[in-house]
C-alpha cells in the first residue's frame, strides 16, 4: 500500500504493486497521471509504503519522498504485458506515469506467529505479566 497527503490534507492508502525487485534505496511503482496518487504527490511528496506477508506474519513500514518521473529507459526495464490491461496503448500510452519512491527509512516487524501469539495474550492475561509478541527493527536510509 502507498499512503499519501491528499490535498485536503488527509492521509490515504491506495493499492501499488512495487516494480523493482532489487532494492537500492529506491522504489518504482507504474501508476495513471490522472491517478489522486499521482496528482498530490507533487504538493505533498511525503509517503509510506506498507508491506505484509501474513503468513510469515512479517511486516514492513518504508517512508520516502515520491516523484513524478518520465523515463523510458526505466518504463522499459519495468514494463510488463500486464500493463496492457490498464493502458490500452501499452508503454506508448500518454497517461502512463513513473513514480519513484526515495526511502528515508524503514520499520520491520516480525511476529510470533498466530497460535504464539494467542497463547502469549491468554498467558499474559492470566498472569498478569508482559509477553514479547515479537521483534521490531528500524532502518534509517
Amino acid at each position: 500500500m502507498v499512503t499519501f497527503t491528499t490535498e485536503e490534507g488527509h492521509l490515504h492508502s491506495v493499492p501499488m504493486t512495487t516494480q523493482n525487485t532489487d532494492f537500492n534505496g529506491i522504489v518504482w511503482f507504474i501508476g495513471s497521471k490522472k491517478s489522486e496518487l499521482v496528482k498530490n504527490i507533487q504538493n505533498h511528496p511525503q509517503v509510506n509504503l506498507g508491506y505484509s506477508n501474513i503468513s510469515n506474519n512479517d511486516y514492513l513500514s518504508v517512508n520516502g519522498i515520491a516523484e513524478a518521473v518520465n523515463d523510458p529507459q526505466v518504463l522499459d526495464q519495468l514494463w510488463s504485458s500486464a500493463y496492457e490491461a490498464f493502458f490500452e496503448q501499452g508503454k506508448a500510452d500518454p497517461d502512463i506515469q513513473l513514480i519513484r519512491v526515495i526511502c528515508n527509512g524503514a520499520q520491520y516487524w516480525k511476529g510470533a506467529g498466530k497460535l504464539v501469539t494467542l497463547f502469549k495474550l491468554a498467558k499474559a492475561s492470566i498472569s498478569g505479566e508482559t509477553e514479547q509478541l515479537g521483534t521490531s527493527h528500524t532502518i534509517k536510509l
